[in-house]
């Protein structure tokens, strides 16, 4: 055998060992995970309906992993300056996501993204699906859905929809409602949830379709006016408050959904790991208890799987797209 390739078998032999020696010690890692803090970033200011699903269960979640769960907000873009932060870190599975709806409408919102929607992220599973509210300043005309129907359709030049900013679920759900009443009305985007609530409640804008997570403690306390839930049925913690089908909107539905994602080529071990911790954490009483004096509950734990959210990602990109183009509304 010649010189030079003995020294090439000699290499390709080191070479295999390196990739050995690396498959074992990622594997042996994952076997172990986790060994220190995991962060789970949260594309939403602090205090909003996404912050608060995910503090709850970050808390169950570092009970049973044995290490705790920071939650950081990185807020900005829609949700998308959070996720491109997780799509870029490390996949070792100390750097998670905790996103809502708005990962699958910002496909269509932003038409630049730095990262691939689908293909960014490993997915670890559901976490809950937060209904709607349809409400307005508490002095607004209207005294029920149908009257705001009418209403906006007939002052559509005047009426403002408060929305936390292009992207938020706020937004997404005043889109759809101006679409299901084929009426453009004025939309006001605030930097966060927290601004918009606050202009509502002083009256400097008229309506806003936001989440049960931020909406129910002002609707039980009279401080703005509640027309109708977004989910198939009533709920519990409002009895009273119609649906938006049996208050006349045919066909209106929408569900805030979440879902906790890590970066692309997180070891399966470490999905896994997270996924069983996240099913458990959602069986926690306290989470539930506290997800139904929000208005939502906990997701079951066949949707707390990679499986289940990453059909549930394809299937509302699927559905959302031709609503946002439609409406012509675009981030960048």
């Amino acid at each position: 055998m010649s010189s030079g390739r003995k020294k090439m078998k000699i290499l390709n032999a080191l070479l295999g060992a390196v990739a050995a020696v690396s498959l074992f010690a990622a594997s042996a890692s994952a076997q172990t995970y986790p060994e220190r803090t995991i962060t789970m970033v949260v594309p939403f200011s602090a205090g909003g309906p996404t912050d608060t699903v995910a503090r709850l269960v970050a808390e169950s979640m570092s009970k049973d992993l044995g290490q705790q769960i920071i939650v950081e907000n990185v807020g900005g873009a829609g949700g998308t300056l959070g996720a491109g932060r997780v799509a870029q870190a490390d996949p070792d599975g100390y750097t998670v996501l905790l996103h809502h709806i708005g990962m699958a409408t910002s496909a269509t919102l932003y038409r630049k993204l730095a990262y691939d929607t689908l293909n960014a992220f490993e997915y670890v599973g559901l976490v809950t699906e937060v209904p709607m509210t349809i409400v307005a300043r508490k002095d607004f005309e209207p005294t029920d859905l149908k009257g705001l129907i009418e209403y906006a359709k007939a002052n559509k030049d005047t009426v403002t929809v408060a929305n936390a900013g292009i992207g938020a679920a706020s937004h997404l759900c005043g889109m759809m409602f101006m679409s299901a009443i084929e009426t453009p009305l004025t939309t006001v985007p605030y930097k966060g949830t927290g601004p918009a609530m606050t202009d509502l409640l002083g009256g400097q804008v008229d309506i806003m379709c936001d989440q049960t997570t931020n909406t129910t403690k002002q609707i039980q306390g009279g401080t703005i006016k509640a027309y109708a839930v977004t989910s198939p049925k009533r709920l519990k913690i409002f009895p009273d408050l119609p649906t938006a089908e049996e208050a006349g909107l045919a066909g209106f539905q929408v569900g805030i959904w979440h879902g906790i994602y890590a970066p692309k080529g997180t070891p399966a071990e470490v999905t896994d790991r997270l996924s069983k911790s996240l099913q458990k954490a959602l069986k926690d009483e306290n989470v539930a208890a506290r997800f139904g004096e929000l208005g939502t509950e906990p997701s079951s734990e066949a949707d707390a799987t990679p499986a289940a959210l990453k059909a549930k990602l394809e299937s509302e990109i699927a559905r959302w797209k031709p609503v946002i183009e439609a409406a012509g509304q675009y981030a960048d």
